[in-house]
């Protein structure tokens, strides 16, 4: 059942890039890295198929199991080398050079620190005070592309647990949302944000920012276009972010975290307008 989950992602991926052809590279792109992490998700749910389910008060990212995950890493970067756009194709390159230690440090860096890739590829290259060289913004990307199926996998095995108040972050992860969801209920439809890393899913205020917690229905809007008007922009005026929403009530057949990677042109309105993304999607935008 999991592993469906996946198909439907690659499925829609190779419908939109039809449908879209100002995204269809990045939709092909996007496909081919969905079914290596389908595979490596599959690997990692045999390998672990006797493990107990997790509480859910134990933090998802107190695990990190390097003697599973190490070995899948070069044939990763041996992948991303083949179909990644060419900095992060380089940077796969170079990462693979280094070896199983580097590998190590760059998975380790992303996944006990913030998993905050918002601000984009101008924090380059990051030194730590100690005078370890700090993961670059484009190996952090590589580790996120990688170890999103493993944190998926945790997610999926844990215990639900109950959500109290407005979380702005995954409650199982820490990540930020990076697609929020609008789905039927009663007359109107109910929110939920899915986690950038985990892909959990959880319930959230329609009129919240997930930002900085404006709440004055005044300051929070959102805009769509009449082409793709099952994606909207939700943007917030007080702190100038904004976030993306898939509204199923209008397409029961969208796939949130793809429908997401395909509408660019809403990316492109929202930063013209002086928005800033809340979090950046496996493309960049």
């Amino acid at each position: 059942m999991n592993a469906a989950k996946w198909d439907r992602r690659i499925r829609r991926a190779n419908e939109l890039s039809s449908s879209y052809p100002f995204s269809a590279e990045g939709l092909r792109y996007y496909a081919h890295i969905a079914t290596f992490q389908k595979g490596v998700y599959c690997e990692i749910q045999k390998a672990l198929a006797d493990s107990p389910r997790i509480f859910s008060d134990r933090p998802l990212r107190d695990e990190l199991d390097f003697f599973l995950l190490l070995p899948k890493f070069p044939g990763f970067l041996s992948v991303i080398q083949q179909i990644a756009p060419a900095p992060l194709s380089q940077a796969a390159a170079t990462l693979a050079m280094e070896g199983s230690a580097a590998w190590q440090h760059a998975i380790e860096d992303f996944w006990y620190r913030d998993p905050d890739l918002g601000a984009g590829a101008d924090d380059a290259e990051q030194v730590q005070s100690n005078d370890q060289r700090g993961a670059t913004y484009s190996e952090r990307v590589l580790a996120w592309i990688f170890l999103q199926p493993y944190a998926e996998y945790l997610a999926d095995h844990r215990e639900v647990a109950v959500v109290d108040g407005t979380p702005s972050t995954c409650p199982l992860c820490g990540g930020k949302p990076a697609v929020g969801v609008l789905r039927s209920e009663g007359d109107g439809a109910k929110k939920s944000l899915i986690c950038m890393l985990c892909a959990h899913e959880w319930p959230f205020r329609r009129i919240y920012c997930p930002a900085c917690g404006e709440e004055r229905e005044p300051q929070m809007a959102y805009y769509s276009a009449p082409e793709i008007a099952h994606v909207r922009v939700d943007v917030c005026d007080t702190c100038h972010t904004y976030l993306k929403s898939i509204d199923l009530t209008k397409t029961g057949l969208a796939v949130a975290v793809v429908d997401e990677l395909a509408t660019i042109p809403l990316d492109l309105w929202a930063r013209e307008h002086g928005y800033k993304k809340l979090q950046i999607n496996l493309l960049g935008t």
